[in-house]
């Protein structure tokens, strides 16, 4: 090897590395901060990075991604949100409900924040408005603990003769009263008396479908919880052993065999969360990106969990399902 030839090795061996280093340091990070868990978010998890890629960040080519679950102990939020703003994000994804958008915020006022959440975030304090919000949080409402009394009279309707009605409630989760305040109201405008039954553990949802089955109850309702999530399994597979039933929010809970649901598409809705945060990563200000409003509500019903209970579905009801799983 002559002089020139060394020379121009050297210079391989020593700027490749620099040039590795540059592009990992400017590779975009972005935070993602659950209530929930890995297992029962798989199906969001892969229309959130749908979205990103629709907006031009593939994971693990031109951007990194640090999740950190709660696993449904919303006690651990705080800490988790603020692990995750050491680092040098460029944005915060915070699902799962408010406890997770909330404890985002709580950690910081600089980095930019898309939460999903399922009440008013103007209310709670995360935006100032649903069109200019305003600071650095923006994101998607989901509506999920706002639907109680809309999921109630599906259920009087699915089991009309049942004149008292189980409510799961998981006593832990900020919004469990207001939730109750709903359910209540429902109940007592559609004649119904409403058994509350309180969970916050697997030992107490054991302990809450033992109390149904010897009282009885013939149906339930399931409050809206990022705890509840990710039980879903577990509660569904209650539900079919004591053939008790039982209203969900979401799909995922009807395509695991649990009877009937109904709530927004969440999959669409981590897809816009997705959306958003490519948005910012090229620049766009979430005080500047209006708060989007779910567009869309669906009614699914478990055709095969119908035909186990023994269900008397009337046609009327079936005209208004908007996906039955057989």
């Amino acid at each position: 090897m002559n002089r020139r030839e060394t020379v121009l090795a050297l210079l391989t061996f020593d700027v490749a590395p620099l040039a590795a280093q540059s592009q990992q340091r400017t590779t975009p990070i972005v935070g993602f901060l659950s209530a929930r868990s890995p297992a029962d978010t798989m199906d969001l998890l892969a229309a959130f990075r749908r979205g990103l890629v629709e907006g031009g960040f593939v994971e693990g080519k031109n951007l990194t991604i640090e999740y950190r679950w709660a696993g449904g102990q919303y006690d651990r939020l705080p800490a988790l949100a603020t692990e995750l703003v050491r680092l040098p994000l460029a944005v915060l994804v915070s699902t799962g409900g408010d406890p997770a958008a909330l404890a985002a915020k709580a950690a910081t006022s600089t980095t930019p924040i898309v939460f999903a959440v399922g009440d008013d975030p103007v209310k709670t304090g995360l935006v100032a408005s649903y069109n200019r919000p305003g600071g650095n949080a923006t994101g998607i409402t989901v509506s999920s603990t706002t639907l109680e009394a809309k999921r109630l009279g599906i259920l009087h309707e699915l089991v009309p003769h049942a004149g008292t009605i189980g409510f799961l409630l998981d006593s832990n989760f900020p919004w469990a009263e207001s939730q109750l305040s709903e359910a209540l109201e429902a109940a007592r405008s559609l004649g119904l008396k409403l058994d509350v039954l309180r969970a916050n553990s697997d030992r107490e949802i054991d302990a809450a479908f033992e109390t149904i089955v010897r009282r009885p109850i013939l149906a339930l309702a399931t409050a809206g919880s990022p705890f509840f999530d990710t039980r879903r399994e577990r509660l569904v597979a209650l539900a079919a052993r004591h053939a008790v039933t039982t209203m969900y929010k979401f799909r995922q809970y009807a395509v695991a065999g649990g009877l009937v649901s109904y709530g927004i598409d969440l999959v669409d809705a981590y897809w816009r969360i997705g959306l958003y945060a490519a948005r910012i990563l090229k620049g766009a200000k979430p005080a500047d990106l209006p708060v989007m409003l779910p567009t869309k509500f669906e009614l699914v019903l478990n055709l095969k969990t119908a035909r186990m209970l023994r269900l008397p579905l009337q046609q009327g009801f079936l005209a208004r399902v908007d996906e039955i799983i057989d």
